[in-house]
């Protein structure tokens, strides 16, 4: 029985050609088969490294044709290597149901690491890292959007999207619309020449854009909602805490026990209990 070959997910650059790794050069070049998001944009990648190899178009247009292809040549004893655009292979990128369906079919699947969009932007925003959640694209219609944008209103963690130049002032006035004035970084053309962040509030990108117009894909980092953050810490924090911090700020114990009470939604009595256990 033949052994079924690897599929190789091979980061490629996002625009700086020095961020391949040679781990990604090398499997690239020793690879049976390359599949790729656009044959043409990798075989620029390809010449210029001087690496010859078997292009096979695998994009959203070909996944459900190409797909079944890629796997019969994996099961038959074929190395794979899937590569997007740029970046990570699956990442916002049809190459995600080509390494799903490797693994359901017991094919081993090896990430090769390399430049990502969406990290470099969040490591250089300025905004916390941790916890943070990853969007992609929103959806093209409006109505659709605004859908979205309601379901991860209140999630409380940093949120990374990607949005085209095209898009990107009426997803920003959406944005605004439905979460309100947040922190935001806005990186672009992230790793070339002209990279370049905008670090302000939703409103003042806006403002920016209006004098800088917007050109190649944005990745947006938002900060998490104002009021979605102090729940999260109100609902990680000791009640005895607060009520400790209130009468050290000088309101007097009765007082203090009652607002935290109510604020936290705890019994009074409970509280003053515990406080008494530690006079």
């Amino acid at each position: 029985m033949t052994e079924a070959g690897t599929l190789y997910l091979c980061a490629t650059p996002i625009g700086n050609l020095e961020d391949i790794t040679p781990r990604v050069l090398r499997t690239l070049s020793e690879a049976d088969i390359i599949a790729a998001e656009d044959t043409r944009h990798t075989l620029q990648l390809l010449n210029h490294f001087n690496i010859k190899g078997h292009l096979v178009r695998y994009d959203e247009h070909s996944k459900d044709k190409n797909g079944p292809k890629l796997l019969a040549e994996l099961l038959g004893g074929k190395n794979v290597a899937l590569v997007s655009d740029a970046g990570f292979p699956g990442i916002a990128d049809p190459g995600e149901q080509l390494a799903r369906e490797a693994i359901e079919a017991g094919i081993k699947v090896v990430p090769l690491p390399g430049a990502n969009a969406a990290l470099c932007a969040l490591i250089a925003s300025g905004l916390p890292s941790s916890p943070f959640f990853f969007g992609g694209f929103l959806p093209k219609s409006k109505k659709n959007r605004a859908e979205q944008l309601a379901a991860w209103k209140n999630i409380p963690s940093t949120i990374i999207l990607y949005e085209a130049p095209h898009r990107i002032k009426d997803v920003l006035k959406e944005i605004l619309a439905a979460w309100g004035d947040r922190k935001l970084a806005a990186a672009r053309e992230l790793t070339k020449l002209h990279e370049e962040f905008f670090r302000g509030t939703v409103s003042e990108c806006l403002a920016w854009l209006e004098v800088q117009p917007p050109r190649g894909e944005f990745c947006l980092v938002i900060a998490q909602g104002e009021d979605e953050a102090a729940a999260e810490t109100q609902t990680t924090t000791d009640p005895l805490d607060e009520v400790k911090a209130l009468i050290a700020q000088g309101t007097d114990k009765k007082t203090a026990l009652a607002q935290v009470a109510k604020a936290r939604k705890v019994p009074k009595r409970e509280l003053y209990n515990r406080l008494l256990e530690e006079e």
